[in-house]
C-alpha cells in the first residue's frame, strides 16, 4: 500500500509539472521558482517585512521602547533621511550669488510668467541688474519665443513670489521638490519592496547623489519634471495595492476559510473610479507640461498600469485576464490618465490663452488672426489654432537642435557619468571669495552637475541585475523599475544627433536608486539565509554604501561652488571628459 501510494503521488507531481507553463520550465535553469500556492490574499497583498526590535535593544533600549521605535520606523526613517537631505540642499542656497547656466532663461521666464502670464524678452544686461538690485527691475512687455511648456516655470516662479527675484528665491522650489522627492522615494521603495529598510536605503542613496543635489540647488526644469514623474509612479503604485486589496476582499473563501483563485470573481469584479489613478494622470499632465519628454513617461506608465491590472486579475484566478481588463478596466484607465493629462497640459497655458490677441500679448497668440487666416480649421477657436501652430514650431525646434555645445553628451555616456555639465566656474585670487590666502595660485570655484560616481557606476551593474531579475525571475518589482528607467532614458537614443545633456538623466535617477537598493537587498541575502551569509552580505553592502556616502562628501566642494586650491580641484577631475 505504501509503495502504491508513493507511486500515485509521484504521478500527480509529474502531472503538475507537465501542466506548468513551458516558460517556467525553461527559466528554472536561471533560478526561477514558481510562487508557493497559499492563500491568494497573501499573493495579491503581500505583507510588509516586520523588523525585529533586537537591533534597538542592543543599543540599550527596553523591549517595549524598541518595539515602539520599530512601529514608527515606517515614517520616522524616511522623515529623518528627508531632514538630512533638506539641510544639505537648503544650506547656503543663495550661493553662488549668480545666474548660473540655464537659470538665465528659467528664472527670468518664471518671474515674467507670474506677473504677465507669458514670457518676455529681457535686455542683455538683465542678469547683472537683477543681482545688483535684488530683483527690483522693470519687467519688459515684448513677448519672447520659448520652447518649453510653462508648468516648471510656474513652479520656479512660486519660490520667487514667496522670497523675491533673487538666487534663493528662484532656487527655493527646486530645493523643496528635491527634498520632498527623497521622502517620496523612501515611501515608494518601502511599498515596492515591502521593506522599510530598502525604501529608506533608496531614498538615502538619492540624497547623496551629486546630480540630484546640484539640480535641487539650481533653477532648471528637469528637477521639477523628475518630481512629477516620481509622484505619478507613486500614485500608480498605491493604486495597484488598493485594487489588489479590493480583488482579494471580493474573492470568496472556501469551507476552510482559505481564499483561493476564483475565475468569475476575478473577471467580473469592477474596481471603481480608482482616485489614485486619476491623481497619477494629473501628475503626468504636470510632467508633460514641464517638458515634452514627460509624454514618453505618460505612454510607458499607462502600459505599465494596464499590465499590472492584467497580473492582478490573473493572480485572482481570471482565465482570460487581458479580456477582463479590456472590458472592466481599460476605459476608465484611459480616461483617468490620457484625457486628464491633456486637460492639465492645456490648463497650464491659461496665462498664454488669456493674454491679448491683438499683437500685444504672448508670442504667436495672434497667429490665427494674422498669418493663420483661412484654411480648413477656421471653425476652431483662434487660440486653439494659434497654440497648435506654436506647438508645431516648438517641435520643429527640438528635433532640429544640433548646434554644438561644450558640455553636450551622448546618452550612451550617461550611466558612467562620462560628460557632466559645469554650471558655474570662477578662478578667485588667493584671499578673495573664499580662496585660502596661502593657496599660492588661483583657486577653482565650480558647480559641476556630476552624479556621485560610485553610485552611478554601481547603479549600472544594478540595472543589469534588475533586467535579469525581471526577465528570468518574473519579478514585477524589477519590471516596474526597468519601466521607469526606460521611459526616462531610452527616448534620448532616438535623438543622438540633437544637443542633449547629462542632467536630463535626473528624470530616471530615482529608478536607478531603486535598482541599486534592490541589488543591495540581494547582497544582504534572502530570508532564511545562514548567519554567515548574512554577515558577509551585510559587510559587503555596508562597505558599498559607505563608499558612496564618502564619494559624495569628497565631491562636496565642486557641488556647492566652494573655492578650493587648483590642485585640490584637479584631484577631483577623475576623467579627462569632466574638465
Amino acid at each position: 500500500m505504501t509503495s502504491t501510494a508513493s507511486h500515485t503521488d509521484l504521478r500527480k507531481e509529474q502531472g503538475i509539472e507537465e501542466q506548468r507553463p513551458s516558460w517556467q520550465l525553461r527559466l528554472r535553469r536561471f533560478g526561477y521558482t514558481s510562487p508557493a500556492r497559499s492563500d491568494v490574499r497573501d499573493r495579491l497583498v503581500p505583507a510588509y517585512a516586520q523588523p525585529s526590535p533586537r537591533l534597538w535593544m542592543a543599543f540599550g533600549l527596553t523591549k517595549p521602547t524598541a518595539a515602539l521605535v520599530v512601529r514608527w520606523s515606517a515614517w520616522a526613517g524616511p522623515l529623518l533621511i528627508t531632514l538630512l537631505a533638506g539641510l544639505t540642499r537648503f544650506w547656503n542656497l543663495g550661493s553662488p550669488k549668480a545666474v548660473i547656466f540655464d537659470e538665465t532663461y528659467y528664472a527670468k521666464d518664471a518671474w515674467a510668467l507670474i506677473h504677465r502670464g507669458y514670457e518676455v524678452n529681457w535686455a542683455k544686461d538683465a542678469n547683472e541688474l537683477i543681482l545688483q538690485r535684488n530683483g527690483d527691475v522693470p519687467i519688459p512687455s515684448e513677448a519672447a519665443y520659448v520652447v518649453h511648456p510653462p508648468v516648471g516655470k510656474y513652479v520656479i516662479g512660486l519660490g520667487e513670489w514667496l522670497f523675491g527675484f533673487t538666487p534663493f528665491g528662484w532656487r527655493f522650489m527646486t530645493a523643496l521638490l528635491g527634498t520632498l522627492s527623497v521622502l517620496m522615494l523612501c515611501r515608494i521603495g518601502r511599498r515596492l519592496f515591502r521593506s522599510t529598510f530598502l525604501g529608506c536605503l533608496a531614498g538615502a542613496l538619492m540624497a547623496v547623489d551629486g546630480l540630484h543635489f546640484v539640480m535641487s540647488r539650481t533653477a532648471l526644469l528637469d528637477q521639477v519634471l523628475m518630481f512629477f514623474v516620481l509622484a505619478a509612479f507613486g500614485c500608480l503604485l498605491i493604486d495597484r495595492d488598493r485594487t489588489r486589496a479590493r480583488l482579494a476582499a471580493a474573492l470568496p473563501p472556501d469551507e476552510d476559510g482559505v481564499v483561493r483563485p476564483d475565475a468569475y470573481t476575478a473577471e467580473h469584479t469592477r474596481l471603481g473610479l480608482r482616485p489614485w489613478r486619476w491623481a497619477a494622470g494629473l501628475m503626468l499632465g504636470l510632467a508633460f507640461g514641464t517638458k515634452w519628454n514627460g509624454l514618453y513617461v505618460l505612454v510607458a506608465f499607462c502600459l505599465l498600469t494596464v499590465l499590472w491590472d492584467v497580473g492582478s486579475r490573473r493572480v485572482a484566478g481570471a482565465r482570460h485576464p487581458y479580456k477582463a481588463v479590456l472590458q472592466r478596466d481599460t476605459g476608465l484607465a484611459f480616461v483617468a490618465t490620457v484625457p486628464v493629462a491633456i486637460v492639465t497640459y492645456l490648463a497650464s497655458w491659461t496665462g498664454w490663452i488669456l493674454s491679448p490677441s491683438d499683437g500685444s500679448g504672448a508670442y504667436f497668440r495672434n497667429w490665427a488672426a494674422t498669418e493663420g487666416k483661412g484654411g480648413n480649421w477656421t471653425f476652431l477657436p483662434d487660440w486653439v489654432r494659434s497654440l497648435w501652430h506654436y506647438e508645431h514650431q516648438v517641435y520643429e525646434f527640438h528635433v532640429g537642435l544640433t548646434s554644438a555645445h561644450t558640455y553636450q553628451s551622448n546618452p550612451w555616456s550617461w550611466i558612467v557619468t562620462g560628460r557632466p555639465v559645469s554650471y558655474f566656474y570662477e578662478s578667485p585670487q588667493p584671499g578673495k571669495d573664499g580662496c585660502p590666502v596661502d593657496a599660492g595660485e588661483k583657486c577653482a570655484r565650480e558647480v559641476l552637475a556630476l552624479g556621485t560616481p560610485l553610485l552611478w557606476w554601481a547603479a549600472g551593474l544594478a540595472v543589469l541585475y534588475v533586467l535579469w531579475r525581471w526577465f528570468f525571475r518574473r519579478d514585477w518589482r524589477a519590471g516596474a523599475i526597468v519601466c521607469g528607467i526606460a521611459a526616462g532614458y531610452l527616448p534620448w537614443f532616438m535623438y543622438q544627433e540633437r544637443t542633449i545633456f547629462f542632467f536630463y538623466a535626473i528624470v530616471f535617477l530615482p529608478f536607478l536608486c531603486l535598482a541599486l537598493a534592490m541589488m543591495i537587498g540581494a547582497i544582504l541575502g534572502p530570508p532564511g539565509s545562514s548567519e554567515r551569509r548574512r554577515v558577509a552580505g551585510a559587510a559587503t553592502a555596508g562597505v558599498l554604501v559607505l563608499l558612496i556616502a564618502w564619494n559624495f562628501v569628497y565631491f562636496w566642494p565642486i557641488y556647492t561652488g566652494q573655492a578650493i586650491p587648483i590642485d585640490t580641484w584637479r584631484s577631483r577631475m577623475w576623467l579627462d571628459t569632466w574638465v
